[in-house]
């Protein structure tokens, strides 16, 4: 997609376009992140993702963590959206009893407590700041500064 392009999605009242970059580590940042881990881990996240009318955009793993690229609707609170997608991600994996799994992590546990979640897309918040300062100027002009 063109980066001056958006796909702007809309509701009854609203147009929007939101995405999530979130990051997800195991408990004790544990390298348990096989192929079929992380194939059952991308199953749930779309799942968990369509309940909320969200969208999983992208994702990919490493050894001890997860990352995801959402977009999702402005009545989405993206706490809950997170909790489920701990939530429902770690009970489906234990079930499987893998032994990676298993041997790695004790207990019902698969996440560490904590997430980064980080807002992104858009233009840069600099030109955001630019644009919501120059409103009331005259013929103003908008360009990216550039460091030249």
């Amino acid at each position: 997609m063109d980066e001056n392009t958006h796909d702007w999605r809309t509701g009854r009242h609203v147009a929007y376009e939101l995405h999530a970059h979130i990051v997800f580590v195991t408990k004790y940042r544990r390298k348990v992140m096989t192929p079929r881990v992380a194939k059952l881990l991308e199953e749930t996240f779309g799942e968990v993702c369509e309940r909320f009318e969200c969208e999983l955009e992208e994702f990919e793993t490493d050894k001890d963590h997860a990352h995801l690229l959402v977009a999702y609707p402005p009545k989405t609170q993206l706490s809950t959206l997170v909790m489920s997608l701990k939530t429902n991600s770690s009970k489906r994996v234990r079930e499987q009893d893998w032994p990676e799994v298993r041997q790695a992590l004790r207990g019902d546990h698969f996440w560490s407590p904590s997430y980064c979640i980080v807002s992104c897309g858009g233009a840069p918040l600099e030109i955001v700041r630019e644009y919501i300062r120059d409103q009331q100027k005259p013929n103003r002009k908008y360009r990216r500064k550039t460091n030249e």
